[in-house]
């Protein structure tokens, strides 16, 4: 990981070199001294962490101090602790491991939703919190940030059931333990973890604490080689012995670091591979023998045909919810279904496999599997090219399917794709992404306006990448503020606010006058919040031609700038997906109650 991005300009929060920003004076101790903070502020750097993202509370000053004057090390100043544990969610994305700092209580408990998706995401957050002074725990006083009681607790309790593990640094004695150890813990096992600091400690320095301390090691997870062998073994009498088999790539493959090895397992087998939709994004889609996504009923053109009517199917690290398969609407059977998860693999109705590592397996699995080009040569017979948007008028009311042609001819290797919850979901999972091309959005928690955040934080993380992120009106309401952190960072991405007055999802879900919004005028907000400072431009959209003109403003004269462009669509402008994936949802939210 890249690890080699410099501090901030004489310690200023938020700011690359060359942006403005009022210097903080740090009261780190002098070069060659170890303390606590320094510490964490190493191991930060060590594991590839490059930006924090922060919000200031006075439980965490000190520690922000030590965090600044890490080299390799900048803190990015975030409008809200929400925002910032969204950033730390999107540059986990872009990095393989985020961060991010607030303070006791009133910042914890604001960061826990974020938080909360990360670990649904399987993603490694380091969510570091200031604490009460060492002295205060154990004793009757009651502090500010919290509830009234002197039971300092509640913010822990909160985060034990959406981290992997909770250290709360008291004393220098453990800390070098309890850091050590949560670090390593949030990137084995791939989730977040929670380390809160009395706000005392940072300074303080200890024997534990070296100048430079050894780098972390973490040793490789290895699997059982006779559960391997026999898992391979299993997989391949199953496998073989079938006419039209395939291969369906999931969301977990990023756990496992496993892409590459389905990518071998795809060249080797001929078989023809899908993606579920939340895996999109971590295996080419140029390969010849990729058919699209697998999405149920809402598929991508002749994917769901072809996967459900084969005889054998290999999914590797899938999500199966309600909302990846349209509301428990697959036509699969167990019992022509291979599920491979990071840890363990599942043959049909069995057996099963334990201690088995995705990667290894889908490597042996690759060198003994019989080659079987059936499925794709299917695939080839019944394909049909998609059509293309209806031409309009001269100035017609621009329509969403048209946006998306668009953005479609804007990918390069050098872009990568944020899809807000919405009907965006929809729309983007049916770009063509060029070789390269990233991609990224948040299904199993499906938390509205999270793409805010996540892109300034993918977009800090990835800065070989123009994003370009696609928001509904009612998301962009959630998480707004951050656009301000993105011109601060001087970031140049692109949103696309598409402006159909309300939560489209919803009304396909359940409709009711709940799901309209206040119309805002959103480009006269960006505009506010650039207020002359950074490199901004937006531009409102009602038509093709205004739209083409605006993407070639973005990507010509203004491709150094954060760029927003407004795209006003007719509030029933949906994708066909949505439609039906929120029917067949909203029928699995409805069942009656089982009797009883």
């Amino acid at each position: 990981m890249d690890t080699t991005m410099g501090p901030a300009a004489n310690g200023a929060v938020g700011c690359p070199a060359s942006a403005h920003g009022a210097p903080i004076m740090s009261a780190a101790p002098a070069a060659g001294e170890a303390s606590l903070g320094r510490h964490l502020a190493r191991r930060l750097v060590q594991v590839g962490v490059g930006d924090v993202f922060a919000v200031p509370g006075d439980f965490n000053l000190t520690l922000l101090d030590h965090l600044i004057a890490e080299p390799g090390l900048r803190l990015i100043g975030c409008c809200n602790e929400l925002n910032a544990g969204y950033a730390a969610d999107g540059y986990a994305r872009a990095r393989g491991v985020g961060a991010c700092a607030v303070t006791f209580t009133v910042g914890g408990l604001s960061v826990l939703n974020a938080i909360a998706g990360a670990y649904s995401e399987n993603l490694p957050v380091i969510c570091i919190a200031g604490g009460p002074n060492s002295n205060d725990y154990g004793t009757n006083r009651i502090l500010h940030h919290t509830i009234g009681v002197p039971d300092f607790s509640q913010e822990l309790r909160c985060f034990q059931t959406i981290t992997c593990y909770q250290a709360v640094v008291t004393n220098l004695d453990d800390a070098h333990e309890q850091i050590d150890t949560a670090i390593a813990t949030a990137l084995r096992e791939s989730k977040p973890v929670y380390i809160s600091i009395s706000c005392n400690l940072p300074g303080l320095l200890h024997p534990t604490f070296t100048p430079d301390p050894v780098p972390l090691y973490l040793a490789p997870k290895m699997s059982n080689k006779m559960g391997l062998e026999a898992a391979v073994e299993a997989t391949v009498q199953f496998l073989n012995k079938a006419v039209k088999p395939v291969l369906v790539a999931g969301p977990k493959l990023r756990v496992a670091k496993a892409a590459r090895a389905f990518g071998d397992l795809v060249d080797s087998s001929g078989y023809a591979y899908a993606i579920m939709p939340s895996a999109k994004g971590l295996v080419p889609e140029t390969h010849p023998h990729f058919i699209g996504t697998y999405w149920g009923a809402v598929s991508t053109a002749f994917c769901a045909e072809i996967v459900e009517s084969a005889d054998a199917y290999l999914f590797a690290g899938p999500i199966f919810n309600d909302y990846s398969s349209v509301g428990y609407s697959f036509l699969l059977k167990k019992d022509k279904a291979i599920i491979v998860q990071p840890d363990r693999v599942t043959v049909g109705n069995g057996p099963a496999f334990g201690c088995i590592m995705m990667k290894e397996y889908l490597s042996e699995l690759a060198k003994r599997v019989q080659k079987n080009t059936t499925a794709y040569e299917n695939y080839k017979r019944i394909f049909v090219p998609e059509g293309h948007p209806l031409k309009g008028e001269a100035n017609e009311a621009l329509r969403v399917n048209v946006l998306f042609k668009h953005i479609q001819n804007m990918l390069t290797s050098d872009n990568a794709v944020l899809a807000e919850t919405g009907d965006s979901w929809f729309n983007c999972q049916k770009l063509k992404l060029p070789e390269g091309c990233g991609y990224e959005f948040q299904m199993q928690y499906g938390s509205i306006g999270w793409s805010v955040g996540a892109l300034l934080g993918y977009a800090q993380g990835a800065n070989d990448k123009r994003v370009i992120a696609c928001i509904g009106d009612g998301s962009f309401q959630v998480t707004a503020q951050d656009v301000s952190t993105m011109l601060r960072c001087e970031q140049n991405s692109i949103i696309f606010l598409i402006n159909n007055g309300g939560y489209t999802i919803e009304v396909e879900i359940h409709d009711g006058p709940y799901n309209v919004i206040k119309n805002w005028n959103y480009t006269g907000l960006v505009d506010a919040i650039h207020n002359g400072e950074g490199k901004c431009w937006t531009a409102k959209v009602k038509c093709e031609e205004e739209l083409t003109a605006a993407i070639e403003t973005a990507l010509g004269e203004k491709k150094d700038s954060f760029c927003f462009i407004e795209v006003i669509a007719h509030k029933d402008d949906t994708s066909k997906e949505l439609l039906e994936w929120g029917s067949r949802v909203s029928a699995a939210n409805s069942r009656p109650p089982n009797p009883q």
